[in-house]
């Protein structure tokens, strides 16, 4: 039995895996982004007018809960970033009120959750392992609001296998919620999320500094709102925020993107 078989039974529980697995919710969501994004200065730092396409789902399970997302990024600008490229990100969160049948929590503290979770960008050829704790609150008016922290752990390719620079382990801190409100007649969301990660260095012995990426997303229930199918097509924006893009002190993102979300 391999390390990473024997971690998931465990994580599991006695339960079945099937049973562990058995799904009690989920959300399918397509969206398309447009902005004008920059690119980092090692890939040049131009400012490019950038299409994002992602597949975006979150479900229930037994266990507790999974959400990925996959972006689809063209930048039109041919700088070997951004250029029909691929980046995703997959957490599960094993809730211990759900594996333990009872409630955990107290005052705001709604549960704990053991948190793993994967990064992998395709042309990069990164991929790290987010190993963490999940702390999810209960605050009126919020659907979810979780903070999350996880180290964050290199496993990437490297430059010796055609991909960026391999880096040291690190750490990750992440808030993300979803606040859904009415303006008479009218139905409003604002949710995304927002994350610290620490400083490291590359294999090159040079620093990858901190960032602060924020991703807020403001939709409006256009569906709703023609009176054909609520909770269903929206549209927006989303505003990025990222400080210290990629880990690079001279680039900076604080951009609004056009944002149009189909929920499948």
């Amino acid at each position: 039995m391999t390390a990473r078989l024997a971690l998931l039974l465990c994580l599991l529980g006695t339960g079945s895996i099937d049973s562990a697995l058995a799904l009690q919710w989920q959300i399918n969501e397509l969206h398309y982004q447009r902005g004008s994004l920059a690119a980092p200065t090692f890939a040049g730092g131009a400012r490019s007018d950038t299409r994002i396409l992602t597949f975006q789902h979150a479900s229930g399970r037994e266990f507790g809960d999974l959400f990925l997302f996959a972006d689809y990024l063209d930048d039109r600008h041919a700088d070997d970033f951004n250029d029909d490229d691929i980046y995703s990100e997959l957490y599960v969160n094993f809730s211990l009120e759900k594996l333990v049948n009872k409630n955990v929590g107290f005052g705001r503290l709604s549960d704990i959750g053991l948190l793993a979770g994967i990064n992998y960008s395709r042309d990069a050829r990164v991929r790290k392992y987010l190993p963490g704790i999940r702390l999810s609150w209960n605050i009126p008016g919020f659907t979810f609001f979780n903070t999350d922290f996880t180290l964050y752990l290199d496993d990437s390719a490297g430059v010796n296998g055609g991909g960026a620079p391999a880096e040291d382990n690190s750490y990750l801190f992440d808030l993300n919620w979803a606040y859904p409100f009415t303006v008479g007649e009218h139905r409003f969301s604002i949710e995304g999320h927002g994350e610290y990660i620490a400083e490291r260095n590359n294999e090159f012995g040079q620093t990858v500094h901190d960032w602060i990426l924020l991703q807020p997303q403001f939709r409006y229930d256009l569906g709703h709102a023609t009176g054909n199918s609520p909770d269903r097509l929206f549209v927006g924006v989303e505003w990025q925020y990222w400080h210290n893009k990629l880990g690079d002190k001279q680039t900076e993102d604080n951009v609004l993107q056009a944002l149009i979300v189909l929920r499948l």
